[in-house]
């Protein structure tokens, strides 16, 4: 924790001496908002005459997104521990941390050693033992013959050392569980009543990969032992167990947002007695020192996001940067990765501007234009566009050349050209929407998906966490396009995600068909057989995403991971509704638990 506190929390844009291009003046608008009478009007449009021009302005929808809650007078007002507070803090910390590291080298039995790792990383705080956790593993991962052995009547211990390999980068096969099954395949006799191990079979078994009937089987058997032990009330209420069990029934713990978490876990474990006493003073003051610095950058991004002044001039947009952080720390939620926060949460608020643009305001005309500008990146062309498209693209041009100035700095690479193509890409995937969409038209669901997941910003995120690595090599650089299969798959279930949390309002504002309208139209099936199609296809990706998990190298751990985390954090936002676009609710509940509210010590 000691190099935390060294950490520069820096990073204002508006130190970095990159070459910068100054707004246009501003000129009378030649289009209007439509507003009447202070609200913005739904799924209808109103002319508004504009005297500038003295004419008629285009026709334009409405949205009506809620206002952020989360202002920048409301952000600036965080605080955090005194500087005499920190040094205590960071004191204790220290000491813990090598208390740790002693225990993690402490010779013990495998399964101890097991479930310690899985308590660190549950706890939030493994990331400061990442060399000594992979030496652990690397070792029983040689040996895992011997060491499959030795754990062959201990189902949670097997399971335990499966989820634990396989998350964390080894090449693991299923038929480890092959002891636990019958001559005729069926777990059924050797795994009955073992609420314990049936809880550590199923959070393994979604780790499962394209073909893995085994793991596949396992989770149809954990799931339904688990389901019938909590309805017939079986589980014992000591240690939490039954806690977790709900806690997993309600969503496998690979698909959950690792700092959400974290929290949760930290919380539940009052109840366990098999956690160590220091491991979780050590995961509360941590925690705590970490949300500190989200504090910290979260404030400074306010001010950046503020001083653009998009939430007065453009009023029309889902105004998200507090969301959109709570994003960029689902991906890498690490002290250190501090840089890919920084850029995705600005790369996020660009692609909600963009997309409401392109969904909601502009008119078809203006998103050609628009479209063609991006495409050629060309400042001269601006005098064709309107000016709330004029500001939107300056300013994306000046934090794509500042970030770009930054890492030609610092590595001496050109990330521009592939930032821009990224760009074009998504903004071309969004034109072809509103060509659906103004043409009345419903794509088949092949077409749709094809250009969805560009279009759902999955490749744009996952390059701009890609440029941030701090291990990024002109090879490397090169090298992004055969990380295909991860990207597209994990962008394919933010856009899965996406599309079962928002079609119904979707619908209701007149949006562009989505998957569920696709299906219905094209296949004439029920709106409930079209989210069953929705829900075998996260499945599908997720088998995909799993299947990707191993790297040769702590730049690929890194990529790879915030693939993942992409995933989890889609679920997380859509999980009972558009968590993103409404400001308020759970959403609203986890900002205030992950970034602003301490844990009580």
């Amino acid at each position: 924790m000691a190099n935390q506190q060294a950490m520069p929390i820096r990073h204002s844009s508006n130190n970095v001496c990159a070459p910068m291009i100054p707004f246009l003046p501003r000129r009378p608008m030649n289009v209007a908002a439509v507003e009447h009478r202070g609200r913005w009007t739904l799924g209808r449009t109103l002319q508004v005459r504009c005297t500038a021009a003295s004419r008629i302005a285009p026709l334009r929808r409405s949205a009506n997104y809620q206002p952020n809650i989360w202002t920048d007078e409301r952000v600036q007002s965080l605080t955090g521990n005194s500087t005499l507070e920190q040094e205590e803090k960071i004191k204790r910390i220290n000491i813990l941390k090598e208390q740790t590291r002693d225990l993690i080298h402490q010779k013990q039995q495998v399964a101890e050693q097991l479930q310690l790792i899985d308590h660190l990383q549950q706890l939030g705080v493994a990331y400061h033992f990442k060399g000594d956790i992979a030496d652990v593993l690397s070792h029983l991962h040689a040996s895992l013959d011997h060491v499959s052995w030795q754990l062959k009547e201990d189902l949670h211990s097997t399971a335990l050392l499966f989820r634990l390999l396989r998350a964390n980068g080894f090449s693991v096969s299923q038929d480890l569980f092959k002891t636990f099954r019958d001559e005729k395949g069926s777990f059924e006799v050797r795994c009955e009543n073992k609420i314990r191990g049936l809880l550590s079979l199923y959070e393994a078994a979604y780790l499962e990969k394209e073909g893995e009937i085994v793991l596949k089987e396992a989770m149809d058997f954990a799931t339904e032992q688990l389901k019938g032990f909590m309805e017939e009330g079986s589980v014992p209420e000591a240690g939490g167990l039954k806690e977790r069990v709900a806690h997993a029934l309600e969503l496998p713990l690979n698909w959950r947002l690792e700092r959400v978490q974290h929290r949760w876990f930290i919380e539940a474990c009052h109840a366990d007695n098999t956690i160590n006493p220091l491991l979780l003073e050590f995961a509360k003051l941590d925690f705590n020192m970490v949300q500190d610095i989200y504090k910290s950058e979260l404030r400074e991004l306010s001010r950046w996001w503020s001083e653009l002044g998009f939430s007065e001039k453009l009023p029309f947009f889902r105004d998200r940067l507090t969301e959109n952080y709570l994003w960029a720390v689902g991906f890498t939620y690490e002290p250190d990765s501090w840089r890919c926060r920084m850029i995705e949460t600005k790369a996020i608020c660009f692609i909600t501007l963009i997309d409401d643009i392109y969904d909601v305001y502009g008119t078809l005309d203006e998103l050609q234009l628009f479209t063609d500008v991006v495409d050629r990146w060309d400042l001269t062309a601006l005098d064709k566009l309107p000016e709330y498209m004029t500001l939107c693209f300056f300013a994306l041009f000046n934090t794509v050349h500042e970030e770009g100035y930054r890492v030609m700095k610092e590595k001496g690479l050109n990330i521009v050209p592939n930032l821009k193509r990224t760009w074009r890409n998504q903004c071309k995937a969004y034109f072809e929407e509103a060509k659906w969409f103004h043409h009345g038209q419903t794509p088949k669901i092949r077409e749709y998906l094809e250009n969805a997941w560009v279009s759902v910003s999955g490749p744009n995120i996952l390059f701009s966490a890609y440029c941030v690595g701090k291990d990024l090599t002109q090879e490397a650089l090169k090298n992004f396009p055969s990380y295909h299969e991860i990207t597209r798959s994990s962008s394919m279930l933010l856009r899965v995600y996406d599309d079962i949390g928002t079609s119904t309002d979707e619908i209701e504002r007149g949006d562009v068909a989505k998957y569920i309208q696709c299906s219905m139209h094209e296949k004439g099936v029920s709106e409930e057989v079209a989210r069953g199609e929705m829900r075998e296809l996260v499945k599908e990706h997720w088998r995909v995403v799993n299947g990707a998990l191993s790297w040769d190298s702590p730049f690929e751990e890194y990529f790879k991971n915030a693939a993942v985390n992409l995933a989890r954090t889609s679920q997380f936002f859509y999980q009972s509704g558009d968590g993103y676009a409404k400001a308020d609710g759970e959403t609203k509940s986890q900002i205030i638990s992950v970034l602003l509210e301490p844990i009580q010590i």
